[in-house]
């Protein structure tokens, strides 16, 4: 804490003597304080004494006046005097009103957690990373979307529409059914009738346009594992728990049991989404060239007010290079979500952008609901469902929040990654807490550049010859995790690999293709990296530069 001393008005005749009690606060059992700071009311008036006298009268070492209108003070002494004497000791000050500790707020369970009695809620480190093993890859705690201390303070409002625009959502998925939209008028309807006047006949719980009926199903898996991601009931003791326990999920098929659909069928799931009133568009799909009428549509949903959240793609492609649409086009509703591991790192097929990608989410080995029970599927499309249903949570926190204050929120409280920075524009994976409360995210702890750092030098030859096979040691006694930073790092994609190895031998990743320039490695436990280069017979590349060993 930063304290700064002013000069609030005149300087008056110092104090004589003690007067009566002043304390306005008891002991209480488990409050938090900060230890050695207090706040003192002052009486009427003794605000305006010189600042720096005021601080040396309460025997404070700093200090620093909470506001005029508040005519109080805060202060800091010994954490290490005891607070009881502290309090009883400026309590009859003849300065003081009353004193009290600092005490520190929570808002909503601020750092507490919230879990759910779904069974299955351990495998989904997308929402809770405690650096559980999924899929044989340890995680890292706290690469998540941060949903149990967002669960704190909300788990989701019925008045929040999200429209999937998918493969469709199967209808009578257990985690699902209880959370899907309904269209009353159509529900309490008729068969074969378009009660509601909307230009579509039975269309309870979306529609299919692939097939051309209300009748939903989801012959795919795709979309209902999407929606399973968004807002899958939770804390109902069975399956799974979306980001949103509490949403509504309209179902828009397009997309056929093959996972393929056209523009047309695109278009008019836009805007029958906009028509019926989504609140948050989830699009897990892409590809096609440029199209002016879905661009459109997208317009349409924009100047409705609805955010189009989409997959950056899984071409391990830079989108500021090469357009991926819808994810790339320039409306202001669209968020562009990239995939990560459960390690914090890009997937190895995920596309990115410094500045047509915003934001990242949980993409690899993503448990979800589909038709033929739990399965895990990774990718952009997987990443895309963790955004909307923090963008579901938020808006169902602060319903009058416009679409470009949730746009906004999402990306200016992404939490730092490391390895997102310079991947996408926000550097950082989105993170429901902090949109939640709407404050700054804490540093990346797991970031090699705030570690200490000393210098290596180590390269392959460039470029690196076929058959080539190579192997380094870097150790930095007594460090408990490194990471060596690469100044440049090409390989041939798929081909030619480098493997990172902990001091045991255990491998701990592998990497192939083009990572770019200044970039850190994955990061290894112990004091020891052992990093070995193996190539084929075919295409050669640069290879790579080390300049540096970053420690902890």
């Amino acid at each position: 804490m930063v304290f700064q001393r002013k000069i609030w008005g005149i300087l008056c005749s110092c104090w004589l003597g003690f007067a009566l009690a002043a304390t306005s606060w008891t002991a209480q059992a488990d409050v938090e304080v900060v230890p050695g700071e207090y706040v003192v009311k002052l009486k009427s008036g003794h605000f305006l004494m010189n600042e720096d006298y005021l601080i040396q009268s309460l025997g404070a070492t700093e200090g620093e006046m909470i506001s005029q209108v508040s005519q109080a003070m805060l202060i800091k002494r010994d954490p290490n005097e005891p607070m009881e004497n502290v309090l009883s000791s400026l309590s009859s000050h003849p300065l003081i009103e009353y004193i009290e500790p600092n005490f520190i707020y929570t808002i909503g369970g601020t750092g507490e957690t919230i879990e759910t009695n779904d069974p299955e809620l351990g495998q989904l480190w997308g929402l809770i990373n405690e650096g559980q093993t999924i899929n044989r890859s340890v995680g890292v705690p706290g690469v998540d979307v941060n949903a149990g201390r967002a669960w704190t303070i909300q788990t989701g409002s019925r008045d929040v529409i999200v429209a999937v625009i998918d493969t469709g959502i199967d209808t009578d998925i257990p985690d699902l059914k209880n959370n899907l939209w309904v269209n009353e008028a159509e529900y309490h309807g008729l068969p074969q009738v378009d009660d509601d006047g909307n230009g579509f006949v039975d269309d309870i719980y979306g529609y299919d346009f692939v097939s051309n009926r209300g009748r939903l199903i989801d012959d795919n898996g795709h979309g209902s594992h999407c929606a399973g991601t968004i807002g899958a009931e939770g804390n109902n003791g069975i399956g799974i728990s979306g980001v949103a326990w509490n949403v509504r999920l309209m179902g828009i098929k397009f997309l056929s049991g093959r996972g393929g659909g056209s523009l047309a069928d695109a278009i008019k799931s836009i805007d029958y989404a906009t028509q019926m009133g989504a609140h948050i568009m989830s699009n897990s799909w892409g590809g096609g060239g440029f199209s002016r009428a879905l661009k459109e549509s997208i317009e349409r949903a924009n100047d409705a007010g609805i955010i189009f959240i989409a997959a950056a793609g899984n071409s391990s492609a830079n989108n500021d290079r090469v357009d991926s649409f819808p994810a790339n086009y320039d409306v202001p509703n669209v968020v562009s979500v990239a995939a990560i591991n459960n390690k914090g790192e890009l997937a190895r097929f995920s596309s990115y952008g410094a500045t047509k990608v915003h934001i990242g989410a949980p993409g690899v080995d993503i448990l979800s609901t589909t038709p033929s029970g739990l399965r895990m599927f990774s990718g952009t499309s997987m990443a895309t469902p963790h955004v909307s249903g923090v963008a579901a949570l938020l808006l169902s926190n602060e319903p009058d929040l416009g679409m470009l204050e949730l746009k906004d929120r999402l990306l200016n409280t992404a939490r730092p990654v490391s390895h997102l920075s310079g991947r996408v524009a926000t550097g950082g994976i989105v993170d429901a807490y902090y949109a939640l409360t709407n404050s700054e995210p804490e540093p990346d702890p797991n970031d090699p550049a705030m570690w200490e750092k000393m210098p290596v030098n180590i390269s392959t030859p460039h470029p690196y010859p076929n058959n080539f096979t190579e192997s380094w040691t870097v150790e930095v006694p007594g460090a408990s995790r490194l990471a060596v930073h690469f100044t440049r790092f090409e390989t041939e994609a798929g081909y030619d690999r480098v493997t990172f190895k902990d001091g045991d031998g255990n491998i701990i990743d592998i990497w192939s293709g083009n990572r770019g320039r200044n970039v850190f490695s994955p990061v290894v436990q112990g004091d020891t990296m052992k990093i070995e280069i193996s190539t084929d017979q075919s295409v050669t590349a640069y290879g790579f530069d080390i300049d540096a060993v970053a420690f902890d």
